[in-house]
């Protein structure tokens, strides 16, 4: 497996970024990686490399680039607190550049397909951001996963429940419990957004796994619930990338 970190540049700056794929073989369906709140860090790339020995490339970009320099973060209330004001310099609208500038950055790779459609998997903040892209891009996104997705309806105007018409990837949800970024009441405004809009989709309630339950080693990790999203996840990369 080759993992390296690489620079990538964005009309807002250099984006450090790790990169994936098996040593042999190829050209790999390209799989944007995109991380939760705490960022990145070892079981995150985990996680990434672990998609990528299944036949895929694998783009995890930092993505608190335009703010911070890469960093990992701890747990004190103060790496807490400097995270919470990183979270909002991530934007739907921003993703998309960072998207571009990846893409681009993979075409120069020949282990990776150039004209294939592409999937998207986010964490946490990230999974209004996937939902970004394949509505922003939907000629190119074939497949996205939104895991423990946060806010992904909100009451602004702009918020991801309300554009769904645009999106004609599959698109998969692992819907944590309990979760108040993602409560019961937003899962059933949007599983009737996408019944209405006849998309592809499946909403996967994880009973009893809390919100964080997929990277390993985190207090929230659920092994069930986060075994069952990799099964998930590569049953839609396998249908529409493959």
């Amino acid at each position: 497996m080759i993992e390296r970190q690489i620079d990538i540049t964005t009309s807002d700056g250099v984006m450090p970024t790790f990169e994936f794929h098996p040593e042999e073989g190829g050209p790999y369906p390209v799989v944007l990686y995109l991380m939760d709140a705490p960022s990145i860090r070892p079981a995150l790339r985990d996680m990434a490399s672990r998609l990528a020995t299944a036949g895929y490339y694998v783009l995890l970009p930092f993505l608190y680039y335009r703010q911070s320099e890469y960093r990992e973060f701890g747990t004190s209330d103060e790496e807490m607190h400097l995270r919470r004001e990183l979270m909002q310099g991530v934007t739907r609208e921003g993703i998309i550049p960072d998207a571009e500038a990846l893409l681009a950055h993979a075409a120069s790779n020949p282990m990776a397909e150039k004209d294939g459609r592409i999937g998207a998997v986010g964490f946490c903040m990230s999974g209004p951001l996937v939902m970004a892209l394949a509505q922003t891009m939907p000629e190119k996104v074939a497949a996205i996963a939104s895991i423990h997705g946060a806010w992904v309806v909100t009451d602004k105007d702009d918020s991801p429940h309300t554009q769904i018409d645009r999106i004609t990837a599959e698109v998969y949800f692992g819907w944590a419990d309990n979760d108040p970024t993602a409560t019961a009441e937003e899962r059933e405004i949007m599983d009737a957004a996408m019944s209405e809009a006849g998309i592809n989709y499946r909403i996967e309630f994880m009973e009893g796994a809390l919100h964080g339950y997929a990277p390993p080693g985190g207090e929230r990790y659920n092994r069930a619930a986060s075994e069952t999203h990799w099964e998930r996840v590569h049953d839609l990369l396998r249908r529409n990338l493959a």
